[in-house]
């Protein structure tokens, strides 16, 4: 009795033995890391501080006042110019004009880049040379493609009226119609960046996964079916980052709309936010407007990237 009472209180205990020594020191190996990083994003930081949020600041406090761009004081209004934008018919004008040529500009740009890409990641005879051929208007100046397309769609030399006249079909007149100015508009500018959504979207097609393709074929999936339920959920993050993207591009394009029509015409018959921004400036030198105009355009951008950003968000989290 005495002797199982003694091995029992002497038996050993299970689990890690205890720490023998002082604790171990901590590694400054992670403070070099925050030291390196900091050093690194520091410069990108203030160049931003500088050059993006410094002028931001100061448009937005600009839109408060109404100054001429070579006076040397600006006054302070209120918000007098946010009404007077509100209450401007030519506002309305502009609104439309944006939202048409944005949507037709993002939605045929994203719809063809997908077109050519699946067309040209099969195995065809020069489609290296078509590649390339697609992406180099993108390269260009915005000013001289307008200037090019000045000769496309002129009513009275144009390429396009040549091809209208041999079919028997009078070419409209792009230069005075401001539905057809707007279509002019929106075709330069489509034919000029389709090149960046056709290599975005390339470079996915080329990163899927085949296996998923091969599944889908030998279940007797259709082309269709194998296209909408298999290749187009996973480009579903490209097709997210070209919508903000294009989206962005597009409501910012000047320099062909400046070349081509010049905001016209009859008035504001192609004229953009961007481009009333500038009008409004530099034209009628009304500097504080023209911020008030941009300010808009910035808090109306920042609203649908953000509804862009939960749609995209809550589409993956149900996949």
């Amino acid at each position: 009795m005495t002797a199982s009472s003694d091995a029992s209180s002497v038996a050993p205990r299970s689990g890690p033995s205890a720490p023998v020594g002082p604790p171990p020191r901590r590694s400054g190996r992670p403070y070099g890391e925050w030291l390196l990083a900091a050093g690194l994003l520091l410069p990108n930081l203030v160049l931003l501080v500088i050059f993006t949020y410094r002028p931001l600041v100061d448009n937005f406090r600009l839109s408060f006042t109404d100054w001429n761009i070579a006076a040397p004081v600006a006054h302070y209004i209120g918000f007098e110019n946010y009404k007077t934008w509100w209450h401007d018919p030519n506002s309305h004008e502009v609104l439309r004009n944006t939202l048409i040529f944005t949507v037709c500009a993002v939605g045929i740009s994203m719809v063809l880049g997908l077109a050519l890409a699946i067309l040209l990641d099969q195995k065809l005879r020069g489609r290296n040379l078509v590649r390339s051929a697609i992406f180099a208007p993108f390269v260009i100046s915005g000013a001289a493609v307008g200037i090019a397309f000045q000769f496309v769609f002129d009513p009275n030399f144009g390429m396009l009226r040549d091809l209208f006249h041999r079919i028997g079909i009078q070419v409209p007149d792009f230069y005075q119609r401001p539905g057809w100015a707007l279509v002019m508009v929106t075709t330069t500018y489509v034919w000029k960046n389709l090149g960046y959504t056709f290599v975005i979207y390339l470079a996915a097609l080329q990163g899927r996964r085949a296996d998923l393709d091969e599944a889908a074929e030998i279940d007797g999936a259709s082309a269709w079916r194998r296209f909408h339920k298999v290749l187009l959920p996973q480009l579903r993050p490209t097709t997210f980052f070209l919508s903000i993207t294009v989206l962005l591009n597009s409501v910012q394009v000047f320099d062909i709309i400046n070349v081509e029509t010049r905001g016209g015409p009859q008035g504001y018959g192609t004229t953009t936010l961007v481009y009333q921004v500038y009008r409004e400036t530099f034209v009628n030198s009304k500097a504080g407007y023209g911020a008030t105009i941009a300010t808009i355009m910035f808090v109306i951008l920042l609203i649908i990237t953000v509804i862009q950003v939960r749609v995209m968000d809550r589409g993956m989290h149900r996949d």
